[in-house]
């Protein structure tokens, strides 16, 4: 005879009761985040300029998750666990190129490109490390790591957990997406749209799967044009004799300021200030000013491209075109030699060519291979040894105080060979603080006598406080680049002398806006007025200032009418 089944006992019971509990309270959390993630995955939209999305933006009808759910309810076993380990996958790394397109958008003006921009990540750690210091740097890269890691792993995870929770409710999923189909093809057909005009019948992951495959396949077409472009160059077989005829026996000097944008002009009042005196103090001192507009193939950031576009006469807006162009000093184009850069038609001409470049701590071979210079100053060799500046590892006015020491003055008596220079100016480089402050010109040495300045500053938290105080900033230290250069003109003794002042980008869109161009302003300025006089028909305005409707050129253009203009060759 059977006895009773055993009964547990209600010790037992109340010891397993909360840890079910527990476990179905985790468990419906985890199921509740993984929903939430998939979902932000599939509905979230693409970074637009100028547009914030908000909470609102995720309530959309994502044309995908139909698709996923429905392979959900077609699926079994192990086919399922890989369709979602797969598709995982992919809406990790779409979400993650989101987030990339909205750091790219609010700092270089562009969205994220796949085939070149990761090569960036060097360069922007060390950007991060100048400005905000070491600790900071490695605490952003680890926290990007993370970031990226962490979304292209838990992605597939909640995707796996989403198919699991379809799997257990087909009938109720089934429904919901025969009503969902129904909706998104009534909501399209209708046009309706949500928050910030999307679409609520949403397509976003696929559209940007498309893009990226798109913008990949542009990339790898126009490496094959800028390819075709490269070799063709008017001024390549112009006997060096014929080459800057008009600037025979002067220095030359590139002056590149930092962040030197059009909103800088426009919008700025210690730039105005600094660009009114600038002008009659060097009408006072016997110059001649022009000035006008170029429109930079960058924007917010990545110097190098403008550099490089300057120099070579060709459109360098991309990572990959600035290698590719690079690449032609190793390689050797179709012709057996670099492009003409203007520092290498200096040095055919017979110039001494140097770049000053303050901001670089590292060996830079293509300064020579490809440009075309004999000589590459950097912070390493500027000897300077004061405090840094932020970015800026020492201030404007001493790196023209080194160059006019390491060059202008080498032989005082006479019987060097003309000069010409790239100087990059980065007292105004982002973040824009602390600012440094002009010193007499015979106290600079090696740079000691800034280290009195050391702490008086306004600190770079103080100034990131507030938009308005990071726009102020930055200002400020436009303002003092010119003043640099504007006082090292005067107290020259160069009557020889010179100078293009440029600007190479906008700053970022924090302070530029979410609508500013490319343009950049850029000057001529030297004492023998026979100079200005080769340039009467390229229109430019008279002073520091241009004004708005002062010509505009693309930076790519201005090498070959420069040659064009002071040479004999190729129409001088």
């Amino acid at each position: 005879m059977t006895g009773p089944s055993p009964q547990t006992s209600p010790q037992k019971s109340a010891q397993t009761s909360p840890q079910t509990s527990r476990r179905r309270v985790v468990g419906a959390i985890a199921t509740a985040l993984a929903v939430l993630l998939v979902w932000v995955a599939l509905t979230a939209p693409a970074p637009t300029l100028g547009w914030s999305p908000t909470p609102l933006s995720l309530v959309r009808i994502p044309v995908e998750g139909i698709v996923v759910a429905t392979l959900f309810l077609l699926l079994r076993g192990a086919a399922m666990r890989w369709f979602a380990i797969a598709a995982g996958i992919v809406l990790g790394v779409l979400l993650v190129v989101r987030i990339l397109d909205a750091a790219f958008l609010a700092t270089l003006y562009r969205p994220f490109n796949p085939l070149t921009d990761w090569r960036y990540a060097g360069s922007a750690t060390e950007l991060l490390g100048d400005s905000a210091g070491p600790a900071t740097a490695v605490l952003a890269v680890a926290a990007t790591i993370l970031l990226v890691v962490g979304l292209v792993t838990l992605t597939p995870v909640a995707l796996r957990r989403v198919g699991r929770l379809v799997a257990r409710h087909r009938r109720t999923a089934l429904r919901a997406v025969v009503t969902a189909s129904v909706v998104w093809v009534a909501c399209a057909a209708l046009a309706v749209r949500t928050t910030g005009d999307l679409p609520l019948a949403s397509s976003s992951a696929a559209a940007l799967t498309a893009h990226e495959v798109t913008t990949v396949r542009d990339g790898l077409r126009d490496r094959e044009a800028f390819a075709a472009e490269i070799p063709v160059d008017a001024f390549r077989t112009v006997p060096s004799g014929d080459l800057l005829t008009a600037l025979r026996g002067k220095d030359v000097v590139v002056v590149f300021v930092e962040s030197y944008g059009r909103v800088a002009v426009d919008g700025s009042p210690d730039v105005a200030r600094a660009l009114a005196s600038g002008t009659s103090g060097l009408h006072a001192s016997g110059y001649t000013v022009r000035s006008a507009w170029l429109t930079s193939p960058t924007f917010g950031g990545i110097s190098w491209l403008a550099h490089s576009t300057l120099q070579s006469g060709l459109w360098v807006s991309s990572q990959q075109r600035y290698e590719q162009l690079l690449d032609t000093a190793s390689s050797g184009d179709t012709a057996g030699a670099p492009r003409l850069t203007l520092a290498r038609a200096f040095s055919r001409a017979g110039w001494r060519t140097v770049d000053v470049i303050p901001a670089n701590r590292h060996d830079w071979p293509e300064g020579k291979a490809f440009y075309g210079y004999d000589e590459v100053y950097d912070a390493r060799t500027l000897g300077y040894a004061g405090p840094g500046y932020g970015y800026a590892p020492m201030p404007d006015q001493f790196t023209l105080s080194a160059f006019d020491r390491l060059e202008l003055e080498r032989h005082p008596t006479g019987g060097r060979p003309p000069v010409m220079a790239e100087i990059d100016l980065v007292s105004s480089h982002v973040p824009w603080a602390p600012l440094p402050r002009l010193v007499d010109w015979a106290s600079i040495g090696d740079g000691s006598v800034y280290l009195a300045q050391a702490g008086t500053a306004t600190p770079r938290d103080v100034v990131w406080a507030s938009t308005q105080g990071v726009r102020t900033a930055y200002g400020q230290t436009v303002a003092y680049s010119l003043d640099s250069v504007v006082s090292f003109l005067r107290a020259t003794h160069d009557d020889n002398l010179v100078v293009l002042v440029l600007g190479d980008h906008q700053p970022i869109s924090l302070v530029s806006g979410d609508h500013a161009g490319h343009d950049v302003p850029v000057s001529i300025v030297a004492r023998d007025r026979a100079v200005l006089d080769r340039i009467s028909g390229w229109a430019w305005q008279d002073g520091l200032r241009p004004a708005p409707t002062a010509p505009v050129w693309p930076m790519d253009r201005f090498r070959d009418r420069f040659l064009t203009a002071f040479g004999r060759g190729a129409g001088g």
